[in-house]
């Protein structure tokens, strides 16, 4: 497993930024280049669940929040799969990624945010990622520099 990272400079506050990155009118804006209609379901609680699906909440990635500081960073750490809304975080399939986190930091300084972006994954993954991330932060720029 190795880490990709990804990073975009936006000319808004850290605060509206994250409110595009998390907020449920904006995610889905962003993160369809992984999966239309994505969605995000969480209780926003360190060791809580997470859930990344698709737009039935059926199938997806089970997950949880490993650390958070509003405005500053939120990083997952992924602990399975969701088929037909099953979760599975035991199989030998899920175990060889099981643990891998997703990492988003945000740095304001004079009103302009550094977003960085960081993701454990296999080589195999790489191209859906790079696809995935160039565009959905082109996405989130877009979104947070709009007055």
């Amino acid at each position: 497993m190795e880490t990709f990272k990804y990073q975009t400079e936006i000319d808004a506050p850290a605060e509206k930024v994250w409110d595009i990155l998390w907020n449920e009118d904006t995610y889905s804006k962003w993160t369809h280049f992984f999966s239309p209609d994505s969605q995000m379901v969480t209780d926003w609680k360190v060791g809580g669940k997470t859930y990344f699906t698709d737009a039935s909440k059926k199938n997806g990635m089970v997950s949880t929040i490993d650390k958070i500081e509003e405005n500053k960073y939120l990083i997952f750490k992924h602990l399975g799969e969701m088929t037909d809304g099953v979760e599975d975080t035991e199989s030998e399939k899920v175990k060889v990624w099981s643990g891998s986190k997703e990492a988003y930091y945000l740095e304001e300084n004079n009103g302009k945010t550094t977003l960085k972006v960081e993701v454990d994954s296999d080589e195999n993954y790489k191209e859906m990622f790079e696809n995935g991330f160039t565009k959905g932060l082109q996405i989130i720029k877009e979104l947070s520099e709009k007055q």
